[in-house]
């Protein structure tokens, strides 16, 4: 070679400066959604919350979570340890704030209304929504939050 830099041919760096073009045109764009899918709902639960907490009734014979990790899929462990793991967590926060309000009034809440009023909505508590139609209830007698499988779950 003659000179300093290196011959390319003309069709070549052509064709580079199209795909250049063309990835950053369309990585650039902002899709704008269909009609069908700015109507259609979200099926994901993940950043979604509540404060829906139900009464546990002991004899309805409902089938309780016991929130372990039950991970059959290498690639989705992550995505099947959200629920057991929310509900964990959601259980430790709720029973201390129940502490909390025993250790302030020197009793826990007397009923679900007591219990929702001055633990959910006075201190406006998101729960995360729990996978598999699972459903959170208030166990007045044993004052702890527990979780109830849904039909999905069953």
């Amino acid at each position: 070679m003659t000179g300093s830099r290196l011959q390319r041919p003309l069709g070549a760096t052509l064709a580079t400066l199209v795909a250049l073009y063309a990835v950053v045109s369309v990585g650039c764009s902002d899709p704008q959604p269909t009609e069908v899918e700015a109507k259609r709902p979200k099926k994901s639960i993940f950043k979604q919350r509540t404060q829906d907490v139900g009464e546990f009734d002991a004899k309805a014979g409902k089938q309780l979570s016991d929130s372990k990790i039950r991970a059959t899929n290498p690639l989705l462990a992550g995505l099947e340890a959200y629920g057991p793991a929310a509900e964990k967590v959601t259980k430790l926060a709720i029973q201390h704030q129940l502490n909390i309000y025993n250790a302030l009034h020197g009793h826990y809440p007397k009923d679900h209304a007591e219990f929702m009023s001055e633990i959910i909505k006075k201190q406006n508590l998101q729960l995360p929504k729990l996978p598999y139609g699972n459903t959170y209830e208030y166990d007045v007698a044993n004052h702890k939050l527990i979780v109830v499988k849904g039909k999905a779950a069953k």
